[in-house]
């Protein structure tokens, strides 16, 4: 199950962070900084995989990912296949680039209920299953709404030139 994810950039300040299971904002912000301080330490060379018992509790693994100026963070244990995480976290990085047009930082900030509506599941903690069918989903009505966007602005042109040929 995944339990938390979170996207911060270089310097610590999260941009997001969704957890799956009830945390208190003050404990929600110590784990944030607990992470960083593992992630700023690490080297460049290193896996992408850490053990998180001592920061999340038992079982509990975590698989980052720096794009740019960002760490993409998804917190899980281990009934979830680290390397599926790895491959769900690419996919929420793609979708939030093809959505927000070449995603950034200052994207995220100011775009945060889209951004967020990517995250939304049950309070329980969703399946990977469960997070890739609604990022497709998304994907899939982002492109069919710009297509039928192309669509009506050819329609419109067409109905310009024939009233224009009408006159």
């Amino acid at each position: 199950m995944i339990r938390a994810v979170i996207v911060m950039n270089n310097q610590g300040k999260p941009r997001l962070s969704k957890f799956y299971d009830f945390q208190p904002v003050e404990k929600q912000q110590e784990l944030i900084r607990c992470v960083y301080e593992v992630l700023r330490t690490r080297a460049e060379n290193m896996s992408n995989f850490i053990q998180a018992n001592s920061i999340f509790g038992p079982d509990a693994w975590l698989v980052y990912k720096n794009y740019a100026t960002l760490y993409f963070i998804f917190v899980f244990d281990s009934s979830e296949n680290e390397l599926a995480m790895l491959d769900l976290m690419q996919v929420f990085v793609e979708t939030l680039d093809k959505c927000l047009s070449n995603a950034c930082e200052l994207d995220i900030v100011f775009n945060f209920s889209k951004v967020g509506k990517g995250l939304k599941c049950n309070h329980a903690g969703p399946k990977i299953n469960d997070l890739v069918a609604q990022l497709i989903a998304h994907d899939f009505l982002s492109e069919l709404l710009s297509e039928l966007n192309c669509l009506l602005v050819e329609l419109l042109g067409f109905c310009i030139f024939l009233a224009s040929n009408l006159i």
